[in-house]
């Protein structure tokens, strides 16, 4: 007994299931009532379509009628999950609506718009007296999501939560081929509106359920033209979803960090606005329902030790009740592990609420068909016990089965012990504001001048609803002592003492005693994944620290003291950009490695532009090489696109004396493959956003221009996505019939973005002649990962090749990088002096050489390269029966640089590049124990110093080669410049032109 009174105070602040937690929710207590009466036909439709009944639960085999609120198929035509039809999100929210006339149990609301200007709604789902009551009960949320409005008084808390009901958010179809889930979601809403069973009127009249049917609305609309195309065309290949969003596909479920995309915001701003306690994602892929809220290890390291429980408890209760219902293949745990924070349920995990996500099995469309499982899909293992079947013909409405049942007992749980998980609600708020004093530390520093990478840094913070503030005056704080190092007897070097650190006036502060510093704390921290955790596969990056991708610095300080200096809130940030100064008209713009720089140009069309081949100092400020000088242009109109980029604009009443030259607007085509478009999506958001305009054209396109170079000066292949050199080339299997990517009458969402009549065709050998013919007119083509690899194999980069890096691991990593040419044009704006950090997916680097195809001398320094033969490892073999002749001495190289030829190995050698041709290294990866910055590395030694940007010459022009991926997921803006810089001087790269 005594052992147990020690753990209640445990379980009750942990949320320990079973009784100490609260009520049960085993599937015997989730009864239909027997009384209601039975909309047969709706009810035998689901039996119809129900491939096996092991496929359905007594939740969602039957459908209660109503006379005055219509059923789905009033809209649908038929019922949800029915075979063949998929409806549009404008359907979808048509029935919203028509529940919403004819019940004040749902209510409607419109939360944004996407890219493409379509609508996103959520519509809360609870009894008539909850819906009326939201608005006061959303004030008792605000409370205990921000517990310093009640001063931090549990006693007080405590009485809110007896008052108050929860959220549950629920979403679906961000993925836009995983396609079950609006249907699931109409159907459900019914019942949670019409259904009098017991545990469905206790869920309607203890929480509201919110549900957002479709994220990506676009990609929605898209994925229902390519299945009308099927439907109308049943024995033909028909097209893939190559666009989903209008920039991103499968990645849009990792912009919670970035805050990039329109649905990340709207869904953030909605969980938030509502104060909900849960968001609940909706998924499809693996057999036959995964519930991957528990997943697998490492967890995030951020997270509130609270939401573990949380997790535990939810999943493996959804698991338990289903299990009961004798459904087969559900399961937790599996694969997914929970460290990354970009997925987007995750908004609720690092804003003290709860992430949740299912995969449930789908068939890419409402066809009926035969699956066949591989071996581990239906293995029986310890997470598994209840395994798929190895072979099945699965339906849509087996799909809305299991996410309808799942979602039913989950909320029902959750309903029974809402108190409990508003109470926990309250605790996570309230651990997040006292994160300084309980785990640390006490605030971040931007200690640096404003730059368009810090203004979008603090943009993100803000979307991310975390509290801004500025320092009012300078303040000096405590900082860690450095690490001390180990002196040679095996003690510590008693040298080491502690230091201060002086932040300027003026310098934003992100303090943590605040209700989102949870967010704010994982962003801005460093990652570090162990080589040899369990979890050998990382579900996804590993990396992801702002300040180094955003190259920013940041001062993470653990002195309380931070907290107690003058610091004034940041109410209005877009009020605090604003860094014009000076009263000339001569506007003088500076290059701070910045990413919106080269936006100005296209911005200010008329204008005279030049850009400054030197730094220099005017008007009381340093300007960098590179900066931009603006004549001609108005005043009003600079200082607002100043003001909207993030830059430091100075109006100089006469031009500087610094040597500078014309910048015409580059002409810029963006070139994509029907293969995939995503990777390079979040290239196309990087130049929108930085009002960097483009024509956006296909390998097809290419294919058929034979002069690229009168059209364009600029054309940039960003990375398709792991795709090979031969795959860009032929595109796709040629077998079968056309496939079409077109606007039409049955097909209106497609082809808004390009269009083809025929996705198959790739670049063909012409296309490859007539890139190779813009380069060698003086064009420049970026590229990136595998699109640098094609670059290289298709010879439009002597001198380079792709260097494997041997057993490396990086997966999603940052990794420290050292500017190699530190003043050419590219490199404009940066301290070449200092390190740049960089995102690499997977440890892809270069080597150079002076010949084409490689080759140089061997390198004959180390011993263990040496031939067998006489002496040690370290000396020189001779030969006997004369005299030793030293051998000429071999250069020592360094790992960017192109081994030399002699003057025997130069001699009448074809394939030696001039020296005017020869690739430059523009940056280079780093070494030593500084090397990893953030995520996981591993046998890292074998990429050390190796290059990873490349300026490469092909006749009159260049091929930049990125070996890694520069503009990724919105997040690495600390790279955006080199791309930037590189198209701004296009025409100035390379020792040829020069």
């Amino acid at each position: 007994m005594s052992r147990l009174r020690s753990l209640l105070p445990l379980c009750l602040s942990f949320a320990c299931t079973g009784a100490l937690f609260g009520q049960t929710n085993i599937a015997s207590e989730l009864k239909p009532d027997l009384s209601q009466p039975i909309d047969q036909g709706y009810t035998a439709k689901i039996k119809q379509y129900t491939t096996d009944p092991s496929f359905n639960s007594p939740l969602t085999s039957y459908l209660p009628a109503s006379k005055t609120v219509p059923t789905p198929d009033k809209v649908l035509g038929d019922v949800s999950g029915a075979p063949n039809m998929l409806p549009y999100a404008e359907d979808v929210y048509k029935y919203f609506r028509l529940l919403e006339k004819s019940t004040p149990r749902v209510k409607v609301f419109s939360i944004g718009h996407t890219e493409e200007g379509r609508e996103m709604i959520a519509a809360a789902i609870g009894d008539e007296s909850l819906i009326t009551k939201m608005q006061e009960n959303d004030a008792r949320l605000a409370k205990l999501a921000d517990p310093r409005t009640i001063g931090m008084d549990d006693a007080k808390a405590a009485e809110l939560v007896k008052q108050s009901f929860p959220i549950y958010y629920i979403t679906g179809t961000i993925h836009s081929p995983e396609t079950g889930a609006p249907t699931a979601l109409m159907e459900l809403a019914y019942r949670l509106a019409v259904d009098n069973s017991p545990y469905i009127q206790y869920i309607r009249t203890h929480m509201i359920v919110l549900i957002t049917p479709v994220v990506e609305v676009d990609g929605r609309d898209r994925m229902v033209d390519i299945y009308k195309w099927h439907v109308a065309h049943p024995n033909e290949q028909w097209p893939h979803l190559v666009y989903w969003g209008h920039y991103v596909a499968h990645d849009n479920n990792r912009d919670a960090m970035g805050m990039t995309l329109d649905l990340t915001r709207n869904v953030e701003n909605t969980y938030i606005n509502f104060h909900a306690q849960v968001l609940h994602d909706l998924h499809e892929s693996v057999p036959f329902l995964y519930d991957n809220t528990v997943g697998d290890g490492p967890y995030n390291a951020w997270i509130d030790p609270l939401l573990n429980g949380e997790w535990q408890m939810l999943g493996w209760n959804n698991i338990q009740s289903m299990t009961a219902f004798k459904m087969p293949g559900v399961f937790t745990h599996g694969d997914f592990d929970t460290w990354s924070p970009g997925y987007l349920m995750f908004i609720a995990a690092m804003h003290n609420g709860i992430s949740r996500l299912y995969e449930t099995f789908g068939n890419g469309g409402a066809d009926t068909e035969k699956r066949i499982l591989s071996p581990d899909e239906y293995a029986r293992t310890w997470y598994k016990p209840n395994p798929p079947l190895p072979q099945v013909v699965w339906s849509q409405r087996d799909n809305n089965n299991y996410e309808q049942t799942a979602l039913l007992s989950t909320i029902s749980f959750f309903a029974q012990n809402g108190q409990q998980f508003l109470s926990n609600y309250y605790t996570k708020s309230k651990r997040s504001i006292e994160k300084p004093e309980n785990a640390g530390p006490a605030a971040y520093v931007i200690d640096e001048p404003m730059s368009s990478r810090e203004a979008q840094m603090l943009r993100t913070l803000a979307l991310q609803h975390v509290e801004i503030s500025r320092l009012d005056a300078s303040t000096t704080v405590n900082v860690p002592a450095p690490a001390k190092p180990e002196s040679k007897d095996g003690k510590d070097d008693k040298d080491s003492k502690p230091k201060t650190e002086t932040f300027a006036a003026g310098r934003y502060v992100i303090r943590m005693d605040q209700p989102y510093s949870r967010i704010a704390d994982a962003l801005l921290d460093r990652q570090y994944w162990a080589p040899d955790d369990p979890q050998k596969t990382p579900y996804d990056d590993t990396g992801w620290s702002f300040p180094d991708l955003f190259h920013v610095k940041v001062a993470r300080v653990t002195d309380p003291a931070i907290l107690k200096v003058n610091l004034s809130p940041v109410k209005d940030l877009e009020a605090e950009i604003d860094t014009t100064s000076g009263s000339g008209s001569i506007y003088a713009v500076n290059n701070n490695s910045e990413v919106t720089l080269l936006g100005l140009r296209y911005t200010f069309k008329d204008a005279t532009i030049s850009v400054a081949d030197a730094a220099f100092d005017a008007g009381g400020h340093h300007f960098a090489a590179g900066s931009l000088l603006i004549e001609n242009a108005d005043g009003a109109k600079v200082k607002d696109a100043v003001h909207e980029a993030g830059l430091e604009a100075v109006g100089l009443s006469a031009m500087p004396e610094v040597a500078h030259h014309n910048a015409p607007a580059p002409r810029i085509a963006f070139m994509h493959t029907w293969i995939a478009t995503q990777t390079e999506g979040w290239w196309r958001e990087a130049f929108d956003r930085a009002h960097v305009p483009f024509d956006y054209i296909s390998t097809q396109t290419v294919a058929k221009e034979e002069d690229l170079r009168a059209k364009y000066d600029v054309i940039v292949f960003a990375p398709v996505g792991r795709s090979s050199t031969q795959s860009i080339i032929n595109g796709m299997p040629m077998y079968g019939n056309p496939i079409p990517w077109e606007k039409t009458e049955l097909t209106p969402n497609l082809g808004r973005i390009d269009s083809t009549p025929d996705m198959r065709p790739g670049l063909t050998w012409a296309g490859v002649q007539h890139l190779q013919d813009f380069i060698s007119k003086g064009g420049l083509l970026i590229t990136s990962e595998d699109t640098a690899q094609f670059a290289i194999e298709m010879g439009f980069a002597p001198g380079v090749s792709v260097s494997r890096g041997g057993n490396v691991r990086v997966v999603g990593t940052i990794l420290n990088a050292a500017f190699v040419d530190k003043n050419g044009p590219i490199t404009n704006g940066y301290d070449t002096a200092a390190d740049l950090g960089v995102y690499s997916a997977d440890g892809l680097a270069f080597q150079i050489s002076n010949t084409i195809g490689g080759g140089g001398r061997r390198h004959l320094g180390s011993g263990v390269e040496r031939p067998t033969g006489r002496g040690g490892p370290d000396e020189q073999d001779s030969p006997e029966d004369r005299a030793f002749v030293a051998p000429e001495t071999t250069p020592h190289v360094k790992p960017w640089e192109a081994m030399p030829l002699n003057e025997d190995q130069a001699r009448d050698n074809i394939n030696l590049i001039p020296e005017a041709y020869r690739p430059q290294v523009i940056l280079r990866f780093g070494s030593g124990k500084g090397f990893l910055l953030d995520g996981l590395l591993d046998n890292g030694n074998s990429i050390e110093e190796k290059p990873i940007v490349v300026d490469a010459h092909l006749g009159e022009g260049n091929v930049l080669l990125f070996a890694n991926n520069p503009v990724y997921r919105g997040e690495t803006l600390g790279t955006y410049a080199l791309v930037f810089n590189a198209i701004q001087n296009f025409d100035r790269l390379g020792k040829a032109a020069k």
